[in-house]
């Protein structure tokens, strides 16, 4: 038995007594309740975790059931998890030099992103687009796997043949490759599919079949509740999404002929990992803890194969540097929480195609979580943390109930052709979107500390319409003698995505798609409109009247100054007296004002400022601070607004844009 090394053996015992009372001190008589927060989904989340909290461990060892752990006694100290990069780029032959630079850069896979449009992916629409693509990658080294986006994202099955069908010349036992096919992520991303639901998974799950025979490595299905989280979902209804996602594909395998263990092992899991690494780290383990539990019910061992890509939603258009951050705490978040595949998006995700500056940042932060960090060294890291264990417990309690409500309406495609799922969603968009406008929900870069004069980063320029007359020239040299009825994977080398490519049906699948988001998009679009009414470089401004002290007035101007900037609006102050502070307004040329000051100083002086002001021409006035019992009188002397914390931010400088002229 190894022996026990008192880290705390210096220090003197304490209890939880102890810290209740000086956490009861320092919240001045307010309960303790005031620090219990809770996730987006309402789960508690406890500023303190004891031993009682998990007395009894359910999670077991890594490598054995029900894998909260992960799915291996045995972690690659050189590889702990694999690095995976998405290749986007419409122009297949520079798509074709980013898959390379990607694999010689230190990526260990790459997923590549087809659009037949081109608009959010590759223009690849045969097989001989992809062979070309991939022409110099060894798949018996290095992962490919296929994401169908945009115009292509109901044609999941058919570019997988595509796939398949470019490596038929090769050795196929040893391919390394992710199929990713994913009807039911295409319904919720298009509200649309070519046919019913249920003969829609019928023909995923029996390429599955065919295409597991050949490539015996390969994953052919993916199981992903990104469309829940890019759209504003909760935590409870990702992971709820996630497991109902597998189980009707586990169902779908098992009817069309494969044992339930073998059916398992097709599907990859994709999730999204946004900053809050607690979470992020506790709903990754609930993840491998309920699709256990729903894996053991179908006869099957129940290890999940996990792949984490860091969320969209939190990426910024302004000030996007701050994405490098947002990017490493979701990359710390994905790699100790235990996934298998790791994809950081590029920190210019918002703006548009990456540059080389963005695709090397996304590989390099796994690169130094990797080999300087060396997070990968341990395994499981979280294990045994109080912290980490009940949150993902309680996550993965809260989320069963709602899978288990998906399986009474029949399972998760029929669950979303009702509407119900949507509806909940929804509703956690539009609570989400409410705390980023009171900025409860803080955005760095865009509400909180914004910059008016960023440096903005390089994106890549798409010709995009040269790149998509060349593919339809291409297509159109192509032989088109194959139905969709007679495909063969090892007899489709020549064929195109209009060869394979199915009619929509009248009674095809419907429902109410999931639409993305970014939180930061309000903010930015006010931005958008000062930029665009800027003068000579220089923003939209209002005065900030500062009365009193530095002393007393430099906490507010900085408040004042940070509000009016997430709008686009600069805020130059003004010191000194009331008449100086009129005097000065006058010669700003500006419109607009702010009173800044202390709550003493407002009772002196602020109802004199205000009408000084008024008189002065100020055609809107506003005063940084909760008014008190005082607003009246403050109203009546020229206040138009009072802003302060828990104020709708958003809402306030949509005024201050309409005062200024600056709405469309």
């Amino acid at each position: 038995m190894a022996d026990e090394l008192p880290l705390s053996a210096e220090f003197p015992r304490a209890d939880e007594a102890q810290w209740q009372a000086l956490a009861q001190k320092a919240l001045d008589g307010a309960p303790l309740s005031r620090i219990t927060t809770k996730t987006e989904h309402g789960v508690p989340v406890k500023p303190l975790y004891r031993a009682p909290d998990w007395a009894n461990d359910p999670s077991g060892l890594p490598g054995v059931a029900p894998f909260v752990r992960g799915a291996s006694a045995t972690k690659d100290v050189y590889l702990p998890w694999d690095i995976r990069q998405v290749v986007s780029h419409p122009d297949p032959a520079i798509a074709a030099d980013q898959v390379m630079e990607a694999l010689e850069g230190g990526c260990s896979s790459v997923e590549l992103r087809v659009d037949a449009a081109g608009e959010h992916g590759v223009v690849a629409r045969s097989a001989l687009d992809v062979q070309n693509i991939l022409r110099f990658v060894r798949l018996d080294l290095a992962t490919v796997a296929l994401e169908a986006a945009g115009a292509s994202t109901a044609q999941g099955i058919e570019l997988a043949a595509l796939l398949a069908a470019s490596h038929v010349t090769r050795p196929t036992s040893s391919a390394q490759i992710a199929f990713n096919v994913d009807p039911i992520g295409a319904l919720a991303r298009t509200g649309a599919l070519p046919g019913r639901g249920d003969d829609e998974l019928e023909q995923a799950a029996r390429f599955a079949r065919d295409a597991a025979a050949e490539f015996s490595l390969a994953t052919t299905i993916r199981a992903d509740s990104r469309p829940v989280h890019e759209s504003g979902g909760t935590e409870v209804q990702e992971l709820a999404f996630l497991i109902a996602a597998g189980a009707d594909y586990v169902r779908a395998l098992m009817t069309a002929g494969m044992g339930a263990e073998a059916a398992c092992r097709q599907i990859l899991f994709t999730a999204s990992v946004g900053a809050d690494y607690q979470v992020e780290m506790s709903k990754l383990r609930a993840a491998r803890r309920m699709w256990s539990r729903v894996a053991t019910a179908f006869g099957a061992s129940g290890a999940m194969k996990l792949q984490a890509v860091s969320s969209r939603r939190m990426l910024t258009r302004r000030d996007p540097w701050v994405n490098i951050l947002r990017n490493t705490a979701a990359c710390f978040a994905a790699g100790v929480g235990g996934a298998d595949i790791v994809t950081i998006r590029n920190f210019t995700d918002a703006m548009g195609p990456p540059g080389k500056l963005a695709r090397r940042l996304a590989r390099n932060t796994q690169i130094i979580a990797q080999e300087e960090s060396s997070l990968g060294r341990v395994i499981d890291p979280p294990g045994g943390a109080w912290a980490i264990e009940k949150l993902g417990e309680d996550l993965s309690s809260a989320a069963w109930e709602l899978f288990q409500q998906v399986e009474r309406e029949g399972g998760l495609l029929k669950a979303l052709q009702l509407g119900v799922f949507q509806a909940g969603v929804a509703d956690a968009r539009a609570a989400r979107f409410k705390a980023a406008a009171k900025r409860k929900e803080p955005i760095t870069g865009v509400t909180d500390f914004p910059l008016l004069q960023e440096e903005v980063p390089s994106i890549e320029a798409v010709n995009l319409p040269a790149i998509v007359r060349r593919a339809a020239e291409a297509s159109g040299r192509a032989p088109a003698n194959r139905t969709w009825a007679a495909l063969r994977l090892a007899a489709i080398d020549k064929a195109t995505l209009a060869d394979l490519s199915r009619t929509t049906k009248e009674d095809g699948a419907e429902a109410d798609p999931f639409w993305p988001i970014r939180l930061a998009e309000p903010f930015e679009r006010l931005r958008d409109l000062a930029d665009q009414r800027a003068i000579a470089g220089r923003p939209p401004r209002i005065a900030l009247a500062a009365i009193g002290p530095l002393a007393e007035h430099a906490a507010r101007v900085q408040f004042a100054q940070n509000f009016f900037a997430a709008g686009g609006i600069d805020a130059a102050p003004l010191t000194g007296d009331i008449a100086a502070l009129a005097q000065g307004f006058k010669q700003s040329g500006v419109s607009m004002a702010c009173l800044c000051g202390s709550d003493k100083r407002y009772t002196e002086e602020g109802v004199a400022a205000a009408k000084a002001l008024r008189a002065a021409g100020v055609s809107r006035l506003y005063l940084a601070g909760k008014p008190g019992d005082r607003e009246q009188e403050l109203r009546e002397a020229g206040v138009d607004e009072f802003i302060h914390l828990g104020v709708d931010v958003l809402a306030s400088l949509e005024l201050a844009h309409a005062e200024l002229g600056l709405m469309r």
